[in-house]
């Protein structure tokens, strides 16, 4: 890949589903929302408005499910719903490490979502100091057409100075890595819903998460925390301790582990019984059926975690940059 690939000179990030895992965090608004109506959301339907545009959305959802609203009306009463799941929304793994990594390697970086740019400010604040990282931020509302129309990745590039085609565009939805395709510029998919990955096949590369990123295939500063053991690649500065099992927040949960992971991941863990001891996860996705479904296993149950896997988590959770992680 990394001979055929073009040297990148500016990186654009869509927001929602990308670097913020705001979908996770509103996938029950809709539900609260519609029951007041008697209604209930239809799961085809919605995957299908992922990363449309706000007015093209919402027309879409008043008209299905025959809601005695106008747009404006339905903007009115769910705003809300949306303005305090948003604050529960996480950076996406991987995302925070490879933006401060080409930012501080001087690397131009944009971002353009199909969400008005009301929207994005909040959704920003989430991100703390790095939001500054972005030269440009582009929302739907501040071009003519939204994605898939290349108009945001087009006007992305010319605020960045430089050419389309020298970009690499990095996106979760269909709609997404259409408009960019269409724009001249270079696209890395990591699928949101992973039921429609086969659909993806116009990006250059897809991904499962961003940890999966290599800057230096396109022509990108490589990243300096990558250092290799006999046997295995270990992230010394990954972007924090995960839970595997959920993270807390106030008076209602969030799991934490976005569909977009995938892989062996190993940590250490401290059980009911009390007392932390070394564990190795597998997480991926069961794609032989006609339902894709979540996997996750454990090495009690082993199915997917090989000896080889165990003899590495167990030699790198010796190491000092991980084994003072089983203090916490």
């Amino acid at each position: 890949m990394a001979a055929t690939m073009p040297r990148i000179s500016a990186v654009i990030f869509d927001l929602d589903g990308t670097i913020l895992d705001t979908e996770r965090a509103t996938r029950d608004v809709l539900n609260e929302f519609l029951a007041a109506y008697g209604k209930f959301p239809d799961k085809e339907k919605e995957e299908r408005r992922l990363g449309q545009m706000y007015r093209e959305s919402t027309t879409g959802i008043i008209a299905d499910y025959g809601l005695p609203l106008t747009v404006e009306e339905y903007a009115v009463a769910i705003y809300p719903l949306y303005l305090k799941r948003w604050q529960k929304a996480k950076p996406l793994p991987g995302v925070e490490r490879l933006v401060k990594h080409l930012h501080r390697n001087g690397v131009p970086l944009a971002l353009a979502s199909n969400s008005v740019r009301r929207n994005i400010d909040h959704k920003l604040l989430k991100l703390g100091d790095w939001k500054d990282c972005f030269s440009v931020i582009l929302g739907g509302d501040q071009v003519p057409r939204g994605k898939p129309s290349p108009d945001i990745f087009l006007e992305a590039a010319k605020r960045l100075g430089v050419n389309p085609s020298s970009c690499l565009v990095i996106e979760d939805s269909l709609v997404g890595v259409q408009g960019a395709r269409a724009s001249g510029a270079n696209v890395v998919a990591v699928p949101s819903l992973q039921s429609q990955r086969q659909h993806y096949s116009i990006a250059d590369s897809i991904l499962y998460s961003l940890l999966d990123f290599h800057p230096e295939l396109w022509g990108l500063p490589p990243f300096e925390d990558r250092r290799f053991t006999n046997r295995t690649i270990i992230l010394e500065c990954p972007d924090r301790p995960c839970n595997f099992k959920e993270s807390s927040y106030g008076d209602c949960t969030y799991e934490y582990v976005p569909d977009q992971i995938s892989g062996i991941f190993f940590g250490w863990a401290k059980s009911e019984a009390g007392g932390v001891s070394r564990s190795v996860i597998s997480i991926g996705w069961d794609l032989s059926l006609r339902t894709v479904e979540r996997v996750m296993e454990n090495i009690s149950q082993a199915l997917a975690i090989t000896v080889e896997d165990q003899a590495i988590a167990r030699d790198a959770l010796d190491l000092p940059v991980f084994s003072e992680y089983a203090k916490l």
